[in-house]
Order: C-alpha cells, then sequence, then structure tokens
C-alpha cells in the first residue's frame, strides 16, 4: 500500500511542481483556449511538461485539470468531457513518473463565477459540478485532491466536501491571497485571512492547509502565511507562490522572477515550517530544479550536523 501523502510530508518535505497554464502556452495553447482538453486532444504535449517537471525533482505533480468541471468546460463547449479529460489528467501525471514513486494530485481549481444571491449559480449546481469532477479524478487513482486559487470558504467548503465524499486519500485546501494595498496583510478577494481559512479547513477535515497564487504574494509573503498557518492549526503546510508579479511585455503576460532569485526564498520557507514546496504562475521546470539544488542542500547539511 502506497502511504498517504499527509502521512509522507510529516516526516519530510516534498517538492511540487510548478506553473501549467504558462507552459501550455508555451507549448503553443493559444490565449483563452481550453488548456484541460489538450489532455484528449494533446496528451503528449501536457506529458512532455510535467516530464520536465520530475526531471527537474518534483516528488508531487497536479493533474492539468484546474479547469476541469463542467461549469468551467461547459464555456469551452466541453461540458461532456468532464470525466475524460480528468480521468486522461491522472493517467499522463503518473506516466510522467515513469517507474518513479510519486504522488498524484488531482487539481480542481475555482468554478470561475459567483454563487448566489451575488451571482447566477446555485450552491448545488456548484456541488454537483466539484462532486463530478472529484470522482473522476478519484476513480482515476489520484493519490489527493486540491481545491486550489479559492477566495472563499463557501465555494472551499463545497469543493473539499465533494473530495471527502468522493473518497480521496488526501484533501488539500488552497487559497490565492492578494496583498493589501498598504502592504500590511494579506487576505483572500472575499476577505479571508490566514488563520480564518486554516480553522475552517481544519473543521471541515481537510488534510493540509495551502496556498498559492495571488497579487504579490512572493515567496517572503509565503513564509509569512505559512507561519501564520502553523499558528492557527497543526496540519501540514503546502506553499506554491508566484514567480514574481506578472507584467504585459509585448501583449504577453511574463512573471519576472528568475529561478535565482526565487530561489533565495526556499531555505526560509523550510525554516518556517513548510512541508510542500512548489511554485504557481510564472515557474518553470527550471526555477523546480534550482527548488530541489537548494532543498537537498539545506537537508544534507542538516544531517550532517546531526551526525557528524
Amino acid at each position: 500500500m502506497k502511504r498517504r501523502l499527509q502521512d509522507v510530508i510529516r516526516e519530510r518535505v516534498l517538492l511540487g511542481d510548478g506553473a501549467m497554464g504558462t507552459q501550455l502556452m508555451l507549448a503553443g495553447l493559444a490565449q483563452g483556449n481550453c488548456g484541460e482538453a489538450w489532455n484528449l486532444s494533446h496528451p503528449e504535449r501536457v506529458l512532455a511538461i510535467q516530464r520536465r517537471y520530475v526531471e527537474a525533482g518534483a516528488d508531487c505533480l497536479l493533474t492539468n485539470t484546474f479547469g476541469g468541471s463542467r461549469i468551467m468546460l461547459n464555456r469551452h463547449s466541453h461540458a461532456d468531457d468532464v470525466t475524460p479529460i480528468n480521468e486522461a489528467g491522472v493517467r499522463i501525471a503518473r506516466e510522467a513518473f515513469g517507474d518513479r514513486d510519486g504522488y498524484v494530485i488531482g487539481d480542481i481549481g475555482p468554478f470561475g463565477g459567483l454563487m448566489e444571491p451575488y451571482g447566477e449559480f446555485t450552491e448545488d449546481q456548484v456541488r454537483e459540478a466539484f462532486g463530478e469532477q472529484a470522482r473522476a479524478l478519484v476513480h482515476a487513482g489520484a493519490d489527493a485532491i486540491i481545491i486550489e486559487t479559492q477566495t472563499s470558504l463557501e465555494e472551499l467548503g463545497l469543493g473539499v466536501m465533494a473530495a471527502r465524499e468522493a473518497g480521496a486519500a488526501c484533501v488539500i485546501g488552497s487559497m490565492a491571497y492578494d496583498v493589501t494595498l498598504d502592504g500590511s496583510t494579506f487576505r483572500t478577494m472575499m476577505g479571508i485571512d490566514p488563520e480564518r481559512a486554516a480553522a475552517f479547513m481544519q473543521e471541515h477535515k481537510a488534510d493540509i492547509v495551502a496556498l498559492n497564487c495571488g497579487t504579490r504574494m512572493d515567496m517572503e509573503r509565503a513564509r509569512q502565511a505559512v507561519l501564520r498557518y502553523r499558528q492557527a492549526t497543526n496540519l501540514p503546510v503546502m506553499a506554491q507562490p508566484n514567480a514574481g508579479q506578472p507584467k504585459l511585455v509585448d501583449m504577453k503576460v511574463v512573471y519576472d522572477e528568475t529561478p535565482d532569485q526565487m530561489v533565495a526564498g526556499v531555505v526560509p520557507l523550510l525554516e518556517a515550517g513548510v512541508n510542500i514546496i512548489g511554485g504557481c504562475c510564472g515557474s518553470t521546470p527550471d526555477h523546480i530544479r534550482a527548488f530541489r539544488r537548494s532543498m537537498d542542500t539545506y537537508f544534507a547539511a542538516q544531517q550532517a550536523h546531526q551526525h557528524p
């Protein structure tokens, strides 16, 4: 039996992967097109991206299913492909590891709208969409499910519940925080701070609390978020910060933090007590390779110190 992700990370820190969306665009996905549909139409391109992350040293891969719920896929006329797209996402990630041990994390992103009374979607529609996606991911053999880039506790709760009900072995809740204009703190777009999110996730039986993406959430802010999570809960913590800030260059969105710049924040994150570290928007296999080297050096030094 494979050990559960939440048990392994209490003994050693694991390395996640980096961005998928920006990598798909580099591989030829047109802006605004459905990257998740590539699991069926261009599986070899998705596989090539994920193999590069494995070669860079990633222990965990997120499936290419961020926008894989029926509500999201419906916008690209792929609503009937929910199950095949999500199952293929798990298969491709598993194949990317080859004969290496690794954890495939089924990725459920936001449904991309607002629920009543603010928006047009009912709670039941969102619950059903998340449930259908979670069942497909679990059925295909995902080791864990992450509900990521969340800003409201209502939507996060529906996602966590869907993953639980689908029988996921490990459930990760991941919030997207924005640094406030005065720079003093950060909270989600819906005003949720890390302490409240952590308490909510613990209450709703998530196994890992996480953060990813967000505005101005660099490695240092991620470190602060990890510390705040750790004060609020004893659950393990995962962090996937962006590679700096998005900038528009020649009508293309680019992230400006090089692997050398971003890797400076790895050891501080480890010292803050992070259990899984990866990258979000703009991070590349080169960033993940730099993370791997930094982590390996840090843990080797620690071991040498303990056993001189």
